[in-house]
């Protein structure tokens, strides 16, 4: 199946979010980034996985 360049520009969006939100878990004391990051993330994966599924 082919997917959409937009998809795959989304799901390098999900990794690059998931390791800044690591990053700033451990190494920085910036809570409302981090919440934010993981936030974004997590609605970017929903936003994959609905995608995905209606594919």
């Amino acid at each position: 199946m082919q997917l959409p360049d937009l998809w795959y520009a989304l799901f390098v969006l999900v990794g690059a979010l998931g390791m800044l939100t690591w990053f700033l878990k451990n190494y920085t004391e910036k809570i409302e980034l981090m919440r934010f990051c993981a936030i974004l993330g997590c609605i970017s994966m929903l936003t994959l996985v609905i995608w995905t599924w209606t594919l």
